[in-house]
């Protein structure tokens, strides 16, 4: 199974279209970075002006934790469309080359077959993850420096810089749940289709598409909106509330984990099933 999962890692990262994903994020980061570095006194002093004449704010609150919570806050919308962009081709993409017969006569099942890419799809999307976490920690450190964290919602708490490591590495183990689930759909849908661009198109269709229609639906669909795992993606900033509990996300989790293993298994069952033709 090792030597599968090698192989199957091998042909991911041969193909430049992997390295967009690790390209975007790298360019994206490091530009939110240093336009905060320019700019980030006058946004702060924007975002705080009408509470200013309540409270009193002292100290370095533009720092490596608050820049890391901004990315936190708009990459999850573009990191669903970059593990798409890899997981989607796995199956599809033996389909659309015509590889399938050849991959098949060898004597490896297609359930190992299947659990071998879906792991390497896995690891792909844990790099992509670590990389956010490196860039946004490191170069944070390096242009911001440590201090504590400003959290804004629907209420203001400020965070000790010595709680909120366990947070941000709880949010991006959370964010890497959700991200597994998305990758999960995706490789459902490659393995349903022999081009890898319907798949590709077809996830970041799907959670676009649920995502408007809950909000803008919000009332007419609020007894289904629970049973949507898109509906969960955004619960990685509960981990910032000052009195966070597990129980605040164990339900968030249990969805996630429902989908992941949901798609998997569909996904199995289907490609045992399948007729190879190319």
């Amino acid at each position: 199974m090792r030597q599968l999962i090698n192989i199957e890692l091998y042909k991911i990262f041969t193909k430049p279209r992997t390295y967009i994903g690790f390209g975007a994020i790298f360019i994206i980061i490091v530009a939110i970075e240093i336009g905060i570095k320019i700019k980030g006194d006058e946004m702060f002093a924007m975002l705080i002006e009408s509470l200013s004449d309540k409270f009193v704010f002292e100290g370095k609150l533009i720092n490596m934790y608050g820049v890391a919570y901004i990315i936190l806050n708009t990459l999850w919308i573009h990191v669903p469309i970059l593990v798409a962009l890899v997981t989607g081709d796995l199956l599809a993409g033996e389909a659309n080359s015509g590889t399938y017969r050849i991959l098949l006569t060898r004597p490896i099942s297609r359930i190992k077959l299947i659990i071998s890419k879906f792991i390497a799809g896995w690891v792909y999307t844990l790099l992509l993850i670590i990389l956010m976490i490196l860039l946004s920690t490191v170069v944070g450190w390096i242009l911001f420096g440590p201090g504590d964290l400003l959290v804004m919602t629907t209420k203001v708490s400020i965070l000790s810089s010595d709680d909120v490591i366990w947070r941000f590495f709880s949010a991006y183990g959370y964010g890497l749940l959700c991200m597994t689930t998305v990758g999960a759909m995706s490789y459902l849908l490659s393995a349903l289709s022999d081009n890898s661009i319907g798949p590709i198109i077809g996830t970041i269709a799907m959670i676009i598409g649920i995502t408007v229609i809950s909000t803008v639906g919000a009332s007419l669909l609020k007894p289904v909106l629970p049973f949507f795992f898109t509906t969960y993606l955004t619960s990685w900033q509960k981990f910032f509330e000052p009195d966070f509990a597990i129980k605040m996300v164990s339900h968030d989790i249990l969805i996630q984990f429902i989908y992941i293993f949901g798609f998997f298994f569909i996904t199995l069952f289907y490609f045992r099933k399948k007729d190879i033709l190319s």
